[in-house]
Order: C-alpha cells, then sequence, then structure tokens
C-alpha cells in the first residue's frame, strides 16, 4: 500500500494513471462521473455502532462488538420524540465504530477520511491512532489518513463530545437554556472515505464577475495539493457546460512544489449565459481537470450560477431590479432526529419556502445549514442569508478563535453557492465586538470579496453603531409596537444599506411588549387568528420606505428550545415542527400570483366548539389572491368582500377582513368563492359538523433510496369533509408498518398536543428494497394507509 512517505520519496503513484484515457479521446465529455473534490468516494453512512462512555471509562471496555445494534448516517444519539427534549439525554460522550475497508482500486491514491459535521466536538482514530480533534458542530472538516492505513481491512472510531462546551454556540455558564435552539448530539451528517491522486484540486472558487456587462467573466481560484517532494509540471483546465453543451473552456500550465498552492484561470466570451434569478434560476457546471504527462489526473466539478446581488442605500437589486426582500428565518430541527434529517428533508423545506410560502429569500438562523439545503435553493431560485454559529453570547478567545474558524470554513464550503448573497459573520444578537468582528468581516472577504457581510443587531447594540459597527448592510431584529398596538417598524438608519433580520416572532404587540405569545395549534385560537395578520403588517410597513431592503420574519418552522416554550417546543414557526402550515402561513400561501395558483386561506378555525363558540370572530382575515370573495353561509350569500388596500398599501394581495359573529347551534358550512376579474377561479368549502370528519393521511414521496439514510415524511390529521385539519381534534393515532422500512417517529401518537395534527418519517432499510406500507388507525375515524416503494 501506498503511504504519504512513498509519494514524496518517489513520485511513481504517478503511473498507476496511465489507463486513464488522454484529452483527445474524450471529444466533449469531460469526466462527467467526478463530482466535487473526489477522484472516488465511497460513503462510510453504514455499519456504525454508537455507545454511550464516560469521561472516565477507557474506550476499549466501554465498547463490546457484536453488542450493539447498527445504525446509519445522518444519526442522532438520543431517542427524541417531537416535545420535551432532554439536554441530559446527549450531553455526554460517544462512541462510533465501524469497520474500515480499503478497495484494492484505491492503491496508490492518497486517502482522505471527510465528515460532514458532527455535533459538537470530535476526535476520529484510524486503527487506534487519534486524529486531531474538531471543534464546533456545523461544519466540515477532514483529515489525512494515508499513512494510516495498514491493508485492505481497517477500523474506524470516532468520539463524539456532545457535552455543553466553549464553542459556539454553546459556553455560556447559563447553559442550554442560554441558546433559543437545542443541540442535539451525534454525526448528524455523512462520512466519506476520499480518494484522490498524488497531486490533486482540493478546492475551487468560481466567482463571476461584472455579471449585468457583455464582457462578463469568470473568475476561478483552484487549490491544488501536492505529496511530491518535486515541482511538478501540470496543466489545468476549466470548461464551463450547459447540460452537454460547452459554453467556454480555457486552461494554464504551471509547475507545482510540494504542498498546496492557488493557481487561478479566467473564463472570458460569456455574452450568452443568462442570469440566475429567483424565477428563473440558470445553472452551469464547471469543471476543472488536472493533467499530469497529458494524462487527466483529477477534476473537481461545481455549479455556477451568475447573477448580481447588491444591498444599496434604496433598497436590494438583483441583475440590475429593486426586488424587495420576502422571507423567513429558519432553524433546520426537525422533530425526532434534532440535525440529522435526511438530505430529502432538507430539501422539502426549501421547497416549501420557495413554492409554497412565496419566499424569495431565507435566513438561515443561527447557523450554516445542509448543503442539500443550499443545492436546494441553487436551484429553486431561493436566496440565502447564512451566518456563523451563535446566539447572544461571546466567550473567551479559545471561544472565539472557533468562531472565527467558522466563518472561513463556512464561506470555502458555501461560496459558490449562486443562492448566497449575504454572509453573517456577527454572533446573532450580540453586542458591538469591533476587534472580533473586524477579524471576521476580513476572514469573509479574503475568502469572498463578492459578497455584503452582515449580522444582526438589536436595540442595544445600535446605539453605539456609527462607532463600533462595520458590516456592509444593518440588519435590525425590529421587535416594537406602533401606537396602536400594531407592527411597529422603525426608520431604516441614514447613510448605510438597512434590512430588518426579524420581526413578528412571539412578540406581545400592544400593551404586553414581551415575548410569551406561543402560536400553538392547541392553544388559543384568538391568537393563533392573529399571527398572520401580524407578519402581513411587518411585510407592509417596512415596505413603505424604499430604503428599507425587506423583511425575513421569525419564523418558519416551529423548534426546540427551552426559551419561551410550550413543552420545550418553541412555535413562532407559521409552520409547526410537523412541516404542517398553521394559520400563520395563510398570510404567505396568498402571496402568488393568481395565474401560477388561486388561492383562499382563512384565517380561523370553522367551528363552533368549546373555543370558538360563536365561530371566527367579528374581523376574521382570509387571505387570497383573487380580486374579491362571495362568501356563503350554508349556501346564502353572506357577505361580497374586497381586499384591504387601505391597511395593508404595499401588499400586493391585502387580506379581507369580514363580520363571521355567529351562532353556529345549526352546524352551519361555509364557502367562500375567490373571482379573478369575472371568472370564478377558486371555491372552498368549511364544514363545522363533526360527524363528517375523516382521517388524512400523506406521504410526500411515493419512493425513497433502499440506502438506510433516505426517509420521507408521512403527516396526518383529523379534518373535515372537505379536507380541511379539524381543530383541537384529540384521540391517539396507532401506526402499523409492513415492509423494508422503520418508523422515526412516536408511535402511538397523541393528537392532544397538537390540535389534531402531526406527522413520523419512513426510513428505509439498507439494501432492502420492496414496497412499505403504513396504516394509520384512529378510535372513532377508521383506518387508513399509503404506500412507498424503497428502491
Amino acid at each position: 500500500m501506498f503511504n504519504r512517505r512513498d509519494f514524496i520519496r518517489t513520485g511513481s503513484a504517478l503511473g498507476a494513471f496511465t489507463s486513464i484515457p488522454t484529452l483527445e479521446s474524450w471529444g466533449d465529455t469531460l469526466l462527467p462521473s467526478l463530482e466535487g473534490p473526489s477522484h472516488h468516494a465511497i460513503s462510510l453512512d453504514q455499519h456504525w455502532t454508537v455507545a454511550r462512555i464516560s469521561k472516565s471509562t477507557p474506550h476499549q471496555q466501554s465498547h463490546q462488538e457484536g453488542q450493539l445494534p447498527q445504525v446509519t448516517l445522518p444519526h442522532c444519539v438520543s431517542q427524541l420524540s417531537w416535545q420535551k427534549w432532554d439536554p441530559s439525554s446527549w450531553e455526554d460522550l460517544w462512541l462510533y465504530r465501524r469497520p474500515l475497508q480499503i478497495p484494492q482500486e484505491f492503491r496508490g491514491l492518497r486517502l482522505f477520511l471527510h465528515f460532514d459535521r458532527v455535533m459538537v466536538n470530535a476526535t476520529a482514530a484510524v486503527n487506534g491512532h487519534s486524529l486531531p480533534q474538531h471543534l464546533g458542530g456545523f461544519l466540515p472538516f477532514e483529515h489525512e489518513i494515508t499513512s494510516l492505513v495498514t491493508g485492505a481491512s481497517n477500523s474506524l472510531s470516532v468520539t463524539v463530545d456532545s457535552r455543553w462546551s466553549n464553542v459556539p454556540p454553546s459556553g455560556s455558564p447559563k447553559g442550554p437554556a442560554s441558546v433559543d435552539y437545542l443541540l442535539p448530539g451525534g454525526i448528524n451528517g455523512s462520512v466519506e472515505l476520499r480518494a484522490v491522486p498524488p497531486i490533486f484540486i482540493k478546492d475551487v472558487f468560481a466567482k463571476p464577475v461584472n455579471v449585468l456587462s457583455a464582457d462578463r467573466r469568470l473568475e476561478i481560484n483552484c487549490n491544488v495539493d501536492s505529496a511530491i517532494a518535486k515541482s511538478t509540471p501540470v496543466r489545468l483546465v476549466a470548461t464551463l457546460q450547459k447540460d452537454k453543451q460547452i459554453i467556454a473552456r480555457t486552461s494554464r500550465s504551471v509547475d507545482v512544489a510540494q504542498n498546496r498552492q492557488d493557481v487561478s484561470l479566467v473564463l472570458g466570451d460569456l455574452k450568452d449565459v443568462i442570469l440566475w434569478d429567483t424565477e428563473n434560476p440558470h445553472l452551469y457546471d464547471l469543471t476543472v481537470t488536472l493533467f499530469v504527462r497529458k494524462q487527466p489526473l483529477h477534476a473537481y466539478k461545481v455549479r455556477v450560477g451568475f447573477r448580481d446581488a447588491r444591498f444599496e442605500l434604496d433598497g436590494f437589486f438583483l441583475n440590475g431590479k429593486r426586488l424587495q426582500l420576502f422571507g423567513l428565518n429558519r432553524h433546520e430541527l426537525f422533530p425526532y432526529v434534532g440535525f440529522s434529517a435526511p438530505d430529502r428533508a432538507q430539501r422539502h423545506d426549501a421547497e416549501y419556502l420557495r413554492r409554497q410560502l412565496n419566499c424569495n429569500i431565507v435566513r438561515c438562523s443561527h447557523y450554516p445549514q445542509s448543503k442539500a439545503f443550499f443545492n436546494a435553493c441553487d436551484e429553486l431560485g431561493l436566496m440565502v442569508w447564512e451566518e456563523i454559529p451563535g446566539w447572544q453570547y461571546i466567550g473567551d478567545k479559545s471561544w472565539q478563535d472557533v468562531a472565527l474558524q467558522n466563518v472561513g470554513d463556512m464561506v470555502r464550503r458555501d461560496r459558490n453557492h449562486p443562492s448566497i448573497v449575504i454572509w453573517g459573520v456577527r454572533i446573532n444578537e450580540s453586542p458591538n465586538d469591533p476587534e472580533l468582528y473586524r477579524q471576521t468581516r476580513e476572514i469573509a472577504k479574503s475568502l469572498d470579496g463578492s459578497r455584503p457581510t452582515s449580522g444582526t443587531m438589536t436595540p442595544s447594540s445600535r446605539k453605539d453603531w456609527r462607532q463600533n459597527w462595520h458590516q456592509d448592510v444593518f440588519a435590525f431584529d425590529d421587535y416594537h409596537a406602533a401606537a396602536d398596538g400594531s407592527v411597529g417598524i422603525d426608520e431604516p438608519l441614514p447613510g448605510v444599506p438597512y434590512m430588518i433580520a426579524e420581526t413578528v416572532g412571539q412578540y406581545s404587540y400592544g400593551t404586553a411588549r414581551n415575548f410569551l405569545r406561543r402560536y400553538r395549534r392547541a392553544g388559543d385560537p384568538v391568537e393563533q387568528a392573529e399571527q398572520a395578520v401580524l407578519h402581513a403588517e411587518a411585510h407592509s410597513r417596512a415596505a413603505t420606505n424604499q430604503r428599507c431592503c425587506g423583511v425575513i420574519a421569525w419564523c418558519a418552522f416551529d423548534y426546540a428550545s427551552l426559551m419561551n416554550a410550550y413543552a420545550g417546543v418553541k412555535c413562532p414557526g407559521i409552520v409547526d415542527t410537523f412541516r404542517i402550515p398553521k394559520l400563520g402561513a395563510s398570510f404567505y400561501l396568498a402571496q402568488v400570483n393568481p395565474s401560477v395558483r388561486p388561492v383562499i386561506e382563512p384565517s380561523f378555525y370553522w367551528n363552533f366548539g368549546s373555543n370558538t363558540p360563536t365561530g371566527p370572530g367579528k374581523h376574521a382575515a382570509i387571505f387570497s389572491n383573487c380580486d374579491y370573495l362571495e362568501v356563503f353561509i350554508d349556501g346564502r350569500l353572506h357577505e361580497r368582500l374586497k381586499a384591504d388596500k387601505d391597511a395593508f398599501p404595499n401588499l400586493k394581495y391585502p387580506p379581507f377582513f369580514i363580520d363571521l359573529n355567529i351562532d353556529g347551534a345549526s352546524k352551519p358550512e361555509l364557502r367562500i368563492d375567490g373571482y379573478t376579474g369575472n371568472t370564478k377561479a377558486l371555491s372552498r368549502s368549511f364544514s363545522s359538523d363533526t360527524a363528517s370528519d375523516r382521517l388524512w393521511l400523506h406521504a410526500d414521496d411515493m419512493e425513497i433510496q433502499a440506502d438506510g439514510t433516505d426517509a420521507t415524511r408521512v403527516a396526518f390529521a383529523v379534518v373535515d369533509k372537505f379536507g380541511t385539519p379539524r381543530a383541537y381534534a384529540k384521540g391517539e393515532i396507532h401506526l402499523q408498518l409492513t415492509g423494508p422500512g422503520i418508523i422515526v417517529g412516536d408511535n402511538p401518537f397523541s393528537l392532544d398536543d397538537t390540535g389534531g395534527v402531526g406527522a413520523i418519517w419512513i426510513k428505509s432499510i439498507p439494501g432492502s428494497p420492496g414496497r412499505i406500507t403504513l396504516s394509520a388507525s384512529h378510535s372513532t375515524l377508521g383506518t387508513n394507509s399509503v404506500n412507498i416503494s424503497s428502491r
């Protein structure tokens, strides 16, 4: 087996690649199988065991081979429900182990272990040889292990320290309750064995320049890593493609010395490329191939989008056109698995934000999120604010050193994503620290000078901003009430680009002025009905001043927290933790052109039970993109409505309001017809008669991969005869699964705390394809089932 010393001494491993075809034999097909940085990559997501250990227990005594069940990655060390998470269940040391087989075809290659992310600190070991500890839970890291493997069969272990420690976002002496999101531990990303030649391309940054001009170009920086002792001549060929069509190609020959060096190339004559934007997110493939002795030794492939995103004094401009930012903050925490959701679930979040909630931007609060999520944002046209881990607290120098490392790792990993338009380089809502944030900004700018930097500011940190704030965009968390108790929006600060990074959330507008509101589906119906209106007020009022780039409101999804939460779940989301929309989502759902889809979304429940004995009330909101609505009760016209453009002048589709304070003893039926022009575009009906309720069951995907990692959500709800969720429904859902899959979630599932809805995930079993059937039953509503194929 060649190791790194063999490469350095002889360089003879280059001969192992003489069988790779020459450039002339490729034609226009440039190594399409080589994705990202790897020449060969093997997933190490399967065949792990995990055991809880303590600092005083030797690792070899705490893990008995063959006695622990195998797990697949991503993995959370705790068995979680959807609520009431207990940090003590994961705050410990954990030992993951698996065999490490080195294929014969990897002989002569350099070997790297790559970890997407581990929560929180990780020490890997190969054949008992410990590698340097990695600190922090949200970003990738890797180790070269070429000299540590001893043959085909090896062992790999990872000691995961999930305790509260002195790294962002934790570290505060107040413990987990000091951070507004919980941090379940485990290897919560994928692990790969990557094999590359002795000289390979370590990284590629492709930066579009002069995008709005005919002379636009792509500046490419390649980091080349060599283990050869002597200087070696290489040639780098950069090819830009759309599907199989070559758009441009360039090359450069250089001599590469041992270790790492940067090599730059420029692709010009790109006048015909189509720009990436939110409505038409065009993407191109860039492949950089490294040649030695005229042989293609290694290729690195990235996706590129050409777009110009600028925060100016008079707003945000995408490709030269002003665009009002319309978005939500997103936490990545999922029920049952914490940060260990599969790629499919991450993508569904992006799809829901862009295609259903109609957002054009999302803020990844308050940490870098899954690369699968960013890939989906690129493809969907969903712009992104990405920021480093943290929440208000700034620690000592060693803590800050990790924060600085986080900035560099975040920018390096994600700077090729066209969806990312701003770097958050300040700890969320932290006080001004001029020296720390001078360094974070400089790191981001040195690695990517094409994007602005920012960080969220609060009233306290805003006071001395002229002296101690030195970012590009002023982003304010605006939580205050106007004089009439509605949503207040401050005027933008003078002389700087300005946006709102948070608003609404759980803030109690009116006289309370605290953060104790809880938009639980099983909670106060009046409070729930107000959430959508508050979000509508925030967006409309922020758009009054063209100096404000827009609003990223708080927030998209409910999440696990110990701060102002109910049973460990914080409820500011317009969508619940199961990814089922609440009443608060009605405003966002309606902000779409009716030619795409007409929408009628009442921001109330059509119930006449103990919670709402007289119905929705005198000022009930209906969100719709129709020109006018006709409302019928038991088939009789009750009222014809026009949108309230006076109160919401800056919304394209303002809400409608109606008096529905009525006697519901007869269990009336509600129908709302929506018209665009003189054409009825949509009609929706709602039943208050619970006798016709039924059990609804829905799987997001009809097919998943039989790799033991993939999973799809199955949602369930008690609905009326027209399919609308019935508020405050109770009882238990009993689930039964047959076929090659497992249920990830509570079984039985109680509806009492969820307001009559819920979800679990169906996960595949490694190497076991087949048909999966999930049956759900309720004591009074009967049984329903779905089928999923595992392939």
